[in-house]
């Protein structure tokens, strides 16, 4: 015997599996422990970390070694136990406990862990829908426009005094009862009037200021100031204008048009525009569509979700964000000073949400019998080989077992979406009660 396992079902979908484990992986357990530790451990005739195994564990007892040898254990048994689990699938992390540790005999330990919820479907098919009209005005199209206008303005340097949208550059102290703080001061600081990125107020008193002007800016922290010994506090902040930067816009013509599109005239760059826009409206009122039918079928379905399955889904959504900030989870919560709950507490249901449309899409796709063909996994490789700029060979080398079964079951679950998205009737918005 290597590896067994036994398991108990418990309520809300969680199970106990009871792990036993070779006497002979135990002993050798105890052995790496040993190698590991024993340059620390001293005997009567003997250098340091040259005394013997079994002298060792004469004089302290096997358990000196028991901690390391159980975790070196869970941590290479666990995985071949889960292996063994044909009929049932781990939704969370273990949660371990250690049953029983004795050199020599059997090694036993319990993981308590969230399974697979079952799910009974409700009403899938023929559900009802709004249809939503699209429509794309030449305020819309205006809008674009004025936007990548904006977007290729320049910066030039005035004389006149500064208005908002116009950017300054400033050196500035700030003081709070005639004393300097800690982050109250700069130099060659480049800011945009208007944009909010100061104190409320601070800009304001900018606007007019010209190049050369020395300002006097007088402002109050707000109550829930981030710097808790600022909070609430009147501050004086000594202003020097170097430079005051206006945007210059460019004219909306042909011209214009050439610089920034494919097209010779504005005519033409406008109906870009607009078949642009039709495009982002359409797929938006697609997803809000499939998103309406997702939250009806998870509404009409039954399914038991364990707690610790949410925590453990809005662990990996806490996590994405915080890998996006660069940091990690541990390093998010000791810079915002939150417990492991409150920082879950935002992502809890988003999380909740992700599962219950994975379960029933999941549930759909094995009731119609949908799944990826061959040709189509083939067809995704390509894709993914493009995007990456790879071979599909070599792009193939670089997935196992778990990331070619998390690629068919997001591609599975996009082809149920489009079956109740295709199986749904489009009916006209209800009319508006009369006042």
């Amino acid at each position: 015997m290597s590896v067994q396992v036994s398991v108990e079902k418990l309520e809300h979908n969680m199970a106990k599996l009871t792990i036993t484990v070779g006497a002979d992986r135990l002993d050798q357990a105890i052995t790496n422990a040993y190698v590991k530790m024993r340059k620390n451990i001293t005997a009567p005739g003997f250098r340091k970390g040259k005394v013997p195994q079994k002298l060792a564990e004469k004089l302290y007892g096997a358990e000196i070694f028991y901690e390391d040898a159980a975790n070196e254990l869970v941590n290479t048994t666990y995985p071949e136990a889960l292996e063994q689990l044909e009929d049932l699938t781990v939704t969370s992390m273990p949660a371990f406990d250690l049953v029983k540790i004795e050199k020599g005999e059997d090694f036993i330990y319990t993981a308590e862990v969230a399974t697979k919820p079952e799910v009974t479907l409700g009403q899938y098919k023929g559900l009802e829908v709004e249809a939503e009209e699209i429509t794309v005005t030449a305020e819309d199209v205006d809008a674009e426009l004025a936007s990548v206008q904006k977007q290729n303005g320049r910066e030039i340097s005035i004389e006149t005094p500064a208005e908002k949208d116009d950017t300054v550059v400033i050196d500035y102290v700030g003081t709070v009862d005639g004393e300097e703080f800690e982050g109250g001061s700069a130099e060659n600081h480049s800011l945009k009037l208007g944009s909010g990125a100061f104190i409320p107020g601070f800009e304001d008193q900018l606007i007019g200021a010209k190049a050369g002007d020395d300002v006097k800016v007088e402002v109050t922290f707000p109550e829930e100031y981030h710097a808790e010994e600022l909070a609430g506090k009147a501050a004086v902040f000594q202003v020097k204008v170097h430079e005051v930067k206006h945007t210059e816009l460019p004219e909306i013509d042909d011209d214009f048009a050439q610089d920034v599109s494919e097209f010779d005239t504005l005519d033409e760059y406008k109906a870009d525009l607009e078949k642009q826009i039709r495009e982002r409206k359409e797929k938006a009122a697609l997803e809000a569509k499939q998103q309406k039918l997702v939250d009806m079928i998870i509404e009409n379905s039954e399914m038991d979700i364990p707690q610790v399955m949410v925590e453990s889904a809005a662990e990996e959504l806490l996590e994405r964000y915080t890998s996006q900030m660069g940091i990690g989870l541990q390093q998010y919560m000791q810079y915002t000073g939150m417990s492991r709950e409150d920082a879950l507490s935002p992502v809890m249901d988003p999380a909740l949400k992700n599962i219950q449309t994975s379960l029933v899409l999941q549930a759909i796709a094995e009731a119609e019998g949908i799944e990826m063909t061959d040709e189509e996994m083939e067809a995704e490789f390509e894709k993914l080989a493009e995007q990456n700029n790879m071979q599909v060979d070599k792009l193939k080398e670089l997935f196992d077992n778990n990331s070619m079964a998390a690629m068919k079951g997001d591609y599975v679950a996009q082809k149920a979406l489009r079956f109740v998205t295709d199986a749904a009737a489009e009916v006209a918005p209800k009319a508006e009660d009369a006042e």
